[in-house]
C-alpha cells in the first residue's frame, strides 16, 4: 500500500496538535547552537537520548514519537529534501513548531524543540499564526483578528 503526502501530513498533523501545545516561552537564538545533525532516525533520537516510537516506517517517511521525561515531540526523517519541505508546507497549516535540519524535523511544543536545538541544531520553523494562538506570529498584533 502506497501512503499518500497527503495521508503522511495528516498524521504528521494530528501527532503536532496532539502533542503541540501553545508555548509562549521566548526560547530565542541562542549562540551554542551546534552544527545540524544528519543521520537515520535511530541515530538522531540516540543523539537527542530518546528511544523512538515508531509510528509510520514507509519509503518516503519515517516518523517516530519520542519522549524523554515529561516531554513528548515526534521525529520525522523524509528520503528527499523535497518530500521534507512539501510535507513541512502541509504541517505547518496545523501549527505547531519545527526543529528542521537536513532531511529531518522534529515537532513539539515551542520550549521542547528548542531544547532539542542545543542537542541536533537544526532551523526553528513556526506553523501557521491560526492555529498558534500565543506564538510569535500574533505577538502584539491582533492584524485584523478580532
Amino acid at each position: 500500500m502506497r501512503l499518500t503526502r497527503q495521508k503522511l501530513a495528516a498524521a504528521g498533523a494530528v501527532a503536532v496538535l496532539a502533542l503541540s501545545g501553545c508555548g509562549s516561552d521566548d526560547g530565542g537564538d541562542s549562540a551554542s547552537v551546534p552544527e545540524t545533525a544528519t543521520g537515520s532516525l535511530e541515530s538522531l533520537a540516540a543523539e537527542a537520548k530518546c528511544k523512538p516510537n515508531i509510528q509510520t516506517d514507509a519509503d518516503t517517511i519515517r516518523q517516530a514519537i519520542c519522549k524523554k521525561g515529561a516531554e513528548k515531540y515526534v521525529l520525522a526523517t523524509f528520503a528527499t529534501d523535497r518530500g521534507q519541505r512539501e510535507w513541512l508546507n502541509g504541517a505547518k497549516d496545523y501549527g505547531g513548531y519545527y526543529l528542521v535540519g537536513r532531511k529531518w524535523v522534529a515537532i513539539g511544543e515551542e520550549k521542547t524543540v528548542t531544547a532539542l536545538r542545543g542537542t541536533l541544531g537544526g532551523t526553528m520553523e513556526e506553523g501557521s499564526e491560526h492555529m498558534n494562538p500565543g506564538g510569535s506570529h500574533n505577538s502584539g498584533n491582533s492584524g485584523g483578528h478580532g
